[in-house]
């Protein structure tokens, strides 16, 4: 047997033995079926990966959808530093349509990104995927879920120090306006105003001061507080 490829003299020198064993890879989960995936076009699945830069000044939540190796959908969410979203738009666009191993070897601008597309992959190419076991996987789409109505990233923003305790500034339900305390001072509630709802409200034709007051909720005891504040004033 020769060598399609260079090989030593001590090498070539060799006499053959046969391989009996044929190890397969081991079959993993991809959108209902069980793959023995050998190339990059055998992966598919969407899913998550997450990472932060080397300062760990901020963090990127990526999300991908592959179908046979071709990245069809991307998300892009940063947090923490202002350039990670001009670096999340400019990654936005580069990503679909390459395989997933182009998107590893892109240079996606941020570290937080980069990361996340390197955790990301090991999770898709090892069958960890959030469509692993989906009939056909999921529709090209299905990553605007994780953004909810008005398409505006979950995040959470708290801030607290020892002598003042904590305000509440950002919630999954929207901007915090105000917190409810009760007699004793402690967090028992809070009322916050949806964004992403008012802006579609009055994108709609809604009066702004109505958009506003369409979109406010609150949680929690806040209707019994014995007080209430501004979390970013008082």
């Amino acid at each position: 047997m020769t060598c399609s490829y260079q090989c030593s003299n001590e090498v070539k020198e060799m006499c053959c033995v046969a391989k009996g064993a044929r190890h397969d890879p081991a079959p993993i989960p991809e959108e209902g079926k069980w793959v023995k995936s050998k190339e990059i076009k055998d992966i598919s699945g969407l899913t998550h990966g997450v990472g932060a830069c080397a300062p760990q000044q901020g963090t990127c939540k990526l999300t991908l959808n592959v179908k046979d190796g071709v990245i069809r959908e991307a998300l892009v969410e940063t947090i923490g530093c202002s350039g990670m979203t001009h670096s999340a738009a400019m990654a936005a666009e580069v990503l679909p349509g390459k395989t997933i191993l182009e998107a590893l070897n892109t240079d996606l601008v941020c570290d937080a990104i980069n990361v996340a597309m390197r955790e990301l992959f090991l999770q898709i190419v090892y069958g960890r995927t959030q469509s692993a076991f989906s009939d056909n996987g999921l529709p090209v789409g299905a990553g605007l879920e994780d953004l909810g109505k008005g398409l505006r990233s979950q995040v959470g923003t708290m801030y607290s120090t020892e002598p003042k305790g904590v305000r509440y500034l950002e919630m999954a339900e929207g901007y915090v306006l105000a917190e409810g305390l009760d007699e004793n001072g402690e967090v028992i509630g809070y009322k916050t105003v949806n964004l992403g709802k008012m802006m579609e409200a009055i994108k709609k034709g809604t009066d702004p001061k109505e958009a506003f007051e369409q979109n406010v909720a609150t949680k929690g005891r806040f209707n019994e507080a014995a007080k209430v504040i501004d979390p970013r004033k008082e």
